[in-house]
């Protein structure tokens, strides 16, 4: 690997906190861009031959390709490696807004009574990931991090650090709380709340989804739109349509800008129009003669 690249991912995981999927993700795609030469030295015109030749490849995943090569130009730039950015005029491809996948409250409540009903560790563990997820809103990376202290005591507030390391205090609520007590108590030997076969180590991410899934067929769900990000989803959803408003949402689930929370305005468009037929005088129905 190029030295170049090695310097800019040891950036984004140093300076950063960047994940290790994401870590992953743009090795490969520098790794690709390498493959016509050295991508330090890679002039407009070389990166812009790159970018058409993807046109087979999805919109999201052309549009992390020239993240990564904007950001590790910029890196080369800051650094004095490079005098200019080559990637400065070229365009980002335009993404489809697409409606986040999302479960009713009626479905979050089968799943879990679902997990409730499984018997031994297991059962714990889905039940405290539902009533965690479910009342945080957290990304699965930062619920598979919390230490088995975390959720212990009686603090309303528990600290979770985010991407980037940056840190925000989320509400806890008590069912969250106490299944997170039931679980550290049968798993004494764990240093995470959620433990993986290795105690010394949390549970993986697929460990984690495959857990909610089965717990999804003991609800009588579809296994496959159940998942972590689908209950951060159902979070926000619920929390927008019960009257919480974007900017504190924003802060629960961690965003930096706005723009990402608004994806679940088509709660809010809901809400005003139901809002819009109960209470406008030309919504109400005429009056019986």
């Amino acid at each position: 690997m190029d030295r170049h690249v090695e310097a800019f991912l040891e950036m984004l995981a140093a300076e950063r906190g960047a994940a290790r999927n994401t870590l992953l993700a743009y090795r490969a795609d520098l790794a690709l861009f390498a493959a016509d030469g050295p991508p330090a030295t890679a002039d407009a015109a070389r990166v812009a031959r790159w970018i058409d030749g993807q046109a087979d490849v999805a919109p999201r995943t052309l549009a992390r390709r020239l993240s990564a090569l904007r950001q590790f130009f910029r890196f080369l730039l800051n650094q004095g490696v490079r005098a200019d950015d080559p990637t400065a005029l070229i365009e980002s491809p335009k993404l489809p807004r697409s409606l986040p996948k999302y479960l009713s409250e009626s479905e979050v409540d089968a799943l879990l009574a679902a997990a409730r009903a499984r018997e031994g560790l297991a059962g714990l563990i889905a039940t405290a990931a539902l009533e965690v997820l479910y009342a945080t809103g957290l990304r699965v990376s930062e619920a598979l991090s919390l230490p088995r202290t975390a959720l212990s005591g009686t603090r309303p507030l528990i600290v979770i650090r985010g991407k980037g390391g940056k840190e925000r205090l989320v509400p806890l609520s008590d069912a969250a709380r106490d299944a997170a007590v039931a679980l550290t108590a049968a798993s004494p030997e764990s240093r995470y709340l959620f433990p993986g076969r290795d105690p010394k180590k949390p549970m993986t991410r697929q460990g984690f989804a495959l857990l909610l899934k089965r717990t999804a067929l003991d609800a009588g769900l579809d296994p496959a739109r159940v998942s972590p990000h689908v209950l951060r989803h159902a979070f926000a959803s619920h929390m927008l349509a019960r009257g919480a408003d974007l900017r504190s949402l924003q802060t629960l689930l961690g965003h930096a800008d706005i723009g990402t929370t608004e994806i679940y305005t088509h709660v809010l468009s809901e809400r005003l129009r139901r809002m819009v037929e109960q209470h406008h005088p030309l919504a109400a129905p005429a009056p019986a003669c």
